[in-house]
């Protein structure tokens, strides 16, 4: 809420100075939140100041007779897609979040925001990329750039754009640099803690070393994917599935350049396909599983995603597949790094 802390301004203020503080916003038909003794009593726009002006106010005069009282806020903190989309609809951008009191306990950007799900998120970084030398010899694999930011950026401006505050970088390999580039995720207003490897723990095992969860639905992914899936109808899917795990999976397309035949065990010719087409669907190392499952996975040995999809379906538990319909590329080998760089042109991550 600090970073918000400038939207703010006390009712015994002057219109004057309230003119000033929109000023130095530099912000197109912004608001601010007028309060009085931490309550908020209304908002204040730049036509509130003129219409207060031309009713014959001095621009000297208090804030009180120009307040808006009637003003849009939130009650919680996660508001639905149609409370969002309201907003943005009526060109509000920034919406308070009153408690019981009326105090502010945050205000949410609506332009920021596609939804805001009850989710955490675990990024894992801790690979060498080895088939991406010389480019990972002294730069770690996420922090490569694609287009004018790094391929793990990409995916954390995603996340945040749907909501998610506290996100888990998993490190190893050269993970100081990680740390420098977030730091504690206060530039992208978010909660990023770093789990370190002192041992690869394999695909899953770091998320043992976490703590606490704030949030039941943990979404997992890996840190070296360019992809603009849906994370919001990803979400949607598996909550309505009731699945204990949701795995995000990519079309994988064959192509047989030659007619194929169908037979029985008696070489009898049951039908003919000219030149079919075979769709498989292979993991795209996007996950979202329900905090309980993490109770099955070893803790700070080496685990690996493979490893608990089996040990789900051991225990009857359910686990659901979920089409990328949209974008998704693995960045794994020099070749996929130069498409992903002709990709990102004409991608909208």
């Amino acid at each position: 809420m600090e970073e918000f802390e400038r939207l703010l301004i006390n009712n015994d203020t002057t219109l004057r100075e309230a003119l000033r503080q929109i000023d130095q916003l530099a912000i197109i038909d912004v608001d601010l939140f007028v309060t009085d003794s931490g309550v908020l009593i209304g908002s204040l726009s730049e036509g509130d100041i003129r219409r207060a002006l031309l009713s014959g106010a001095s621009i000297d005069a208090p804030l009180e007779n120009a307040v808006n009282r009637n003003f849009t806020y939130f009650s919680t903190n996660r508001p639905g897609p149609a409370e969002l989309m309201q907003c943005r609809a009526r060109k509000i951008r920034y919406v308070p979040v009153l408690d019981s009191d009326r105090r502010i306990t945050d205000i949410i950007d609506a332009e920021t925001y596609k939804r805001m799900l009850p989710l955490e998120a675990v990024i894992m970084a801790g690979g060498r990329g080895e088939r991406l030398r010389p480019l990972t010899d002294n730069c770690p694999k996420p922090l490569l750039k694609v287009g004018d930011k790094a391929i793990i950026e990409h995916n954390i401006d995603r996340l945040v754009s749907h909501g998610v505050k506290n996100i888990h970088i998993s490190i190893n390999y050269l993970g100081e640099m990680l740390k420098e580039h977030f730091g504690d995720g206060a530039s992208k207003k978010i909660n990023i803690n770093y789990v370190e490897e002192d041992k690869p723990l394999g695909t899953i095992g770091s998320i043992t070393k976490i703590e606490t969860f704030s949030e039941d639905t943990i979404l997992v992914m890996n840190s070296d994917l360019l992809t603009d899936i849906d994370i919001a109808d990803f979400y949607d899917e598996f909550i309505n599935s009731g699945a204990d795990m949701a795995v995000a999976a990519s079309p994988y397309n064959i192509d047989i350049p030659y007619a194929v035949l169908e037979v029985n065990s008696e070489n009898e010719v049951l039908s003919l396909k000219e030149k079919p087409r075979y769709t498989y669907f292979s993991n795209a190392g996007i996950y979202l599983i329900r905090q309980s499952v993490i109770n099955l996975i070893p803790f700070n040995e080496r685990y690996d995603m493979p490893s608990l999809m089996e040990e789900l379906i051991k225990e009857d538990k359910k686990i659901l597949t979920y089409p990328i319909r949209g974008y998704w590329l693995d960045i794994g080998r020099i070749e996929d790094y130069t498409k992903a760089q002709q990709d990102i042109r004409h991608l909208k991550l």
